[in-house]
């Protein structure tokens, strides 16, 4: 009797195996299959199994968003969710211009009868980024106005003399919509382009002059009724952009036919545009100013950052789910991660957010959010940031009587005394060395796996990594501790008496009778250069004199373990402190795992920690 064959052994030597099994039967017992012609069906027969049970288990995968190895199947898998990917996004600048017309190099003749200059949107800049000239646009028309003495400062429509500037090159596609009946598809062939910045007209006809309607973005639309002006972008499978509109029905009104489709747009080099600190006119730098050419000052207040490409496979399979489970609202903790991030990732690491119910001290009513931006964002774009997100999102998506809280991100950071012992005979660095590698590996491993909210150290996660450095490493231990920072003029003020309060987001030690469970850097207290610490077996603070070592006061605060919140007292003046800040040192509870809550994010202090070696020769007899 034959013997069944498994569909799904892909392997073609197993498939062929198979094949050969099935005919074991009494007929062909005596039959060579790999001397004989029937060997060459055999190969045929497993190679078509084995194609067509390939190309069925990627059609499977491609099937599913969370197996999907495919852009295209990604993409096409989020859609269906209501989540469409981030494309590339413009690397974003901030610069002043001013033109003082009597300034020396413009002749010293300052002009008074101008009253107003204007640069248009689009005007480009150029800035050297790695050795490759990167260029700039305005996004909006700027204007200054004469302060009388020929003196003019360019200010955007808001207001402000800070002038954003985006990275690309501005593109424009024309459309002619055809008949109603016509299955018309507006296709951008631009991989790089930056869907935020699209700007679309729809021309009643395509003479010019024609009078026309900019329509809108359905992501950033809260509502659509039967006269709305919308369109979708989305990305397809080759990676181009299509831009769609109402069929007269859904979405709003639809461009008619003989109108003229206009989309204009930035084509961007993504994070290639990121870090250019230093701006020209590439016109070059110089505006009409009363008939005759002036030279502007431009300087720059924030370098480029910001420039993304295109959402990567990972960042989607993540967020689609998330973004279908929010549905366009912001009720949850979770709804507010998802769409804020979803929306303004490019220039965020992290976000964390939590409703006022699970602040300390409770404030309903509220949503806590904290963002992490990545480096190089500019303290204005991050303003700017967070007033756009409370106008355009948590303001229409929220529920009504429930207020944004913006907090900033808290640097917790932990301090590692290692110990290990060593055997020189297994390696070819000395102890010294091997002491800097291990703290420059932990170091790594904060950066790398503890640098957003919500990552936990354990201790024995970081043993593994450390006993795997080196086969001379025999083994290794640590100790943990907690550090918190404080400095004037945010935490306190100089020379002025005054409580302070340092939050730590563990558990504190227990006091004991031998260690001190709380203590801090040096600083100058009463005129005396001082530290204070907690006195042993107590929850009490006391302000020690370094050079005498004799106690200036034995009850400058206190702390408390359940809540990690160390207090220092009305008349606590400090007048002056070493370094940057003072460093709050305390022994966590727990030193195995240490769970920061809510803002905070754990990193390493590399300076206060400690590396130790032991010389452990192996094959040294041990004598007692």
């Amino acid at each position: 009797m034959s013997t069944s064959i498994k569909s799904t052994a892909l392997d073609f030597n197993a498939i062929k195996t198979n094949l050969k099994t099935h005919f074991n039967t009494a007929e062909w017992n005596d039959f060579d299959f790999e001397t004989s012609g029937l060997s060459n069906l055999l190969d045929v027969l497993a190679y078509n199994s084995h194609y067509n049970g390939l190309i069925a288990n990627f059609a499977l995968n491609e099937s599913f968003l969370n197996s999907a190895q495919l852009r295209s199947s990604v993409v096409s898998h989020a859609e269906n969710l209501g989540y469409y990917p981030r494309s590339s996004t413009c690397s974003n600048a901030l610069i002043t211009i001013n033109i003082d017309t009597g300034s020396v190099q413009n002749g010293g003749s300052a002009d008074t009868t101008t009253t107003n200059v204007t640069i248009n949107s689009g005007s480009t800049f150029t800035a050297n980024v790695d050795d490759t000239v990167r260029e700039f646009q305005t996004t909006e028309d700027i204007s200054a106005t004469n302060d009388g003495t020929g003196k003019f400062s360019f200010t955007t429509a808001a207001g402000s003399t800070d002038i954003p500037i985006k990275e690309g090159k501005l593109k424009t596609k024309t459309f002619i919509v055809g008949n109603s009946t016509d299955d018309t598809i507006y296709i951008i062939p631009d991989s790089t382009m930056d869907t935020s910045t699209i700007t679309v007209k729809v021309f009643e006809t395509v003479a010019a002059g024609s009078d026309h309607i900019v329509y809108t973005n359905i992501k950033n639309t809260v509502s659509v009724k039967t006269d709305s002006t919308v369109y979708i972008i989305r990305e397809v499978p080759n990676g181009y952009y299509e831009i769609t509109f109402s069929e007269g029905n859904v979405l709003g009104k639809a461009p008619s036919t003989g109108n003229k489709i206009e989309v204009s747009y930035l084509s961007t080099k993504g994070p290639d545009g990121n870090g250019a600190a230093s701006f020209v006119s590439s016109t070059p730098a110089t505006y009409s100013i009363g008939g005759s050419g002036k030279y502007a000052v431009i300087k720059t207040q924030a370098n480029s950052s910001g420039g993304a490409d295109a959402e990567s496979i990972s960042s989607i399979k993540l967020n689609a789910p998330t973004a279908f489970a929010a549905q366009q609202r912001m009720v949850t903790a979770e709804d507010y991660k998802t769409i804020i991030f979803g929306k303004y990732s490019a220039i965020l690491d992290d976000i964390i957010c939590w409703g006022g119910q699970e602040n300390v001290p409770a404030t309903y009513g509220n949503t806590y959010v904290c963002l992490k931006f990545k480096d190089g964002v500019s303290s204005t774009t991050q303003i700017q940031t967070k007033d756009t997100i409370k106008a355009e999102l948590s303001n229409n998506l929220a529920v009504m009587s429930i207020d944004t809280k913006f907090v900033d991100a808290l640097d917790t950071y932990v301090e590692a005394d290692v110990a290990f012992d060593f055997d020189p005979d297994l390696t070819g660095d000395s102890i010294e060395t091997m002491q800097k590698i291990i703290k420059t590996k932990i170091n790594e491993y904060f950066l790398n796996n503890l640098s957003l909210f919500g990552k936990i150290f354990r201790r024995s996660a970081l043993l593994t990594v450390l006993d795997a450095i080196s086969p001379a490493v025999l083994n290794s231990a640590i100790t943990a501790r907690v550090q918190r920072r404080v400095a004037a003029p945010t935490d306190f003020t100089l020379g002025k008496a005054g409580a302070i309060e340092i939050v730590f987001p563990v558990i504190l030690g227990v006091p004991d009778d031998v260690n001190y469970t709380i203590q801090s850097t040096n600083f100058t207290f009463k005129g005396v250069s001082c530290f204070f610490r907690n006195k042993l077996s107590t929850t009490t603070l006391e302000i020690i004199n370094i050079a005498s070592g004799a106690v200036i006061d034995d009850n400058a605060g206190s702390y408390t373990q359940s809540t990690g919140v160390v207090k220092l007292d009305d008349a606590f003046d400090i007048s002056a402190y070493e370094g940057s800040a003072i460093k709050v040192t305390a022994t966590p509870n727990n030193q195995s795992t240490i769970k920061p809550l809510r803002n905070h994010i754990l990193k390493f202090d590399i300076d206060k920690s400690k590396s130790r070696g032991t010389l452990d020769t192996q094959n040294t007899p041990t004598v007692l």
